[in-house]
């Protein structure tokens, strides 16, 4: 025979703190929504485009059967050794890149110092220097980037000695800085404030233990 069975059930701002913990544990280990990265990413894009870095893309299929253009940026992490970020693209002289980055990310010393010192290395070279940056190996951190710096220089001047070393450190530097910024807006998606905002948001509801319900 069928049983009615009455359970009081409780809305997140109604549970004991013990209950608020469980709660928020079991939203927590949902985990991020899907792509939760798009806004970092789409800002690395804008970053890459003022410095005069062109990402490279690769084809993903899409559900209608169509594809989009991918830019090639892969991560891992957050918790493990060998975790970073990497890209790979093409970069050339962007003039005005080191004012322009200052209007884009007016308090960021880290993207200023990357520009400054590309800009640098270019004036030394007449502004002819070129790289490309791609990924190898099968781990994602700023060292799987191998850059190739050339020069296009109408009398084959090759490039000056450093600066190999200083373009190569530069874009390994962005790659850091772009595993920061994935990192912080993890760590926002996935603090308290932000899963508590996402329980009441969906309205989910809890019985008084903490264990979600409804």
């Amino acid at each position: 025979m069928p049983e009615i069975i009455c359970t009081t059930v409780y809305q997140f701002p109604e549970l004991s703190d013990a209950a608020k913990e469980k709660a928020r544990n079991w939203y927590r280990d949902l985990g991020p929504h899907d792509d939760w990265w798009d806004a970092v990413y789409e800002d690395f894009e804008r970053v890459c485009d003022i410095l005069g870095i062109r990402l490279k893309t690769s084809p993903v299929r899409l559900m209608g059967g169509g594809t989009r253009a991918k830019p090639c940026i892969w991560f891992s992490g957050f918790w493990s050794q060998g975790d970073g970020a990497c890209f790979e693209g093409y970069w050339s002289y962007a003039k005005g890149a080191a004012a322009c980055i200052r209007d884009y990310a007016p308090t960021d010393a880290t993207l200023h110092g990357i520009a400054d010192r590309l800009q640098a290395i270019q004036r030394w070279n007449f502004y002819q220097l070129a790289a490309e940056a791609s990924h190898r190996g099968r781990y994602y951190h700023e060292y799987t980037m191998s850059v190739d710096v050339t020069r296009d220089s109408p009398t084959w001047q090759p490039p000056t000695e450093d600066a190999e070393e200083i373009v190569t450190e530069a874009l390994w530097d962005l790659a850091r800085w772009l595993y920061r910024q994935l990192e912080a807006e993890y760590d926002h998606l996935t603090s308290d404030e932000a899963i508590e905002e996402g329980i009441i948001v969906n309205a989910y509801t809890f019985t008084e233990g903490g264990r979600r319900f409804g």
